[in-house]
């Protein structure tokens, strides 16, 4: 992946700011890349992708997808992008228009976990609590098929 970036929709700037811990917040993510990451998986799991409007251009902007790598977050970007897709070779470094397509996939899912978050966050005071009880619903919530997701516990 090259110098692209991860854009956050305008009308999200403000929860994505209040997940992370930093000055005026109690946040629960250490950085927005980790706040996005998280998102992008929830919004994966329920199966929720919302493309982005209008982006945020200030604080917080677009965040360089080296962050996202240098986190370990190329895997979930990646994965995302060839569940979508069904397709293996959107993962081919050679194709700039793959990569753009994966940085889209990825986007579409963390604003539409963005989405999940500020409804199931609305009127808590401590994030930290709620999203605590949020993984724990998930860890024990059975998909369709009687079976178990995946543990999104690891980002916290």
């Amino acid at each position: 992946m090259s110098a692209s970036k991860v854009r956050i929709a305008k009308d999200k700037a403000e929860l994505v700011k209040s997940l992370v811990v930093g000055e005026g917040s109690d946040g629960v993510f250490p950085t927005y890349a980790d706040a996005i990451a998280f998102a992008a998986a929830l919004g994966s799991k329920r199966q929720r992708r919302s493309p982005l409007s209008n982006v945020s251009q200030r604080d917080p902007g677009a965040i360089s997808v080296e962050i996202f790598i240098s986190r370990g977050y190329d895997t979930l970007i990646n994965l995302l992008a060839i569940v979508s897709t069904k397709n293996p070779k959107i993962i081919s470094p050679k194709d700039p228009a793959a990569e753009t397509q994966r940085l889209q996939i990825f986007e579409e899912y963390a604003n539409g976990g963005l989405e999940i978050l500020r409804d199931e966050l609305r009127g808590a005071v401590d994030y930290t609590e709620r999203i605590t009880l949020l993984l724990m619903s998930e860890r024990h919530r059975q998909d369709a098929t009687g079976q178990y997701g995946f543990d999104l516990s690891r980002f916290l």
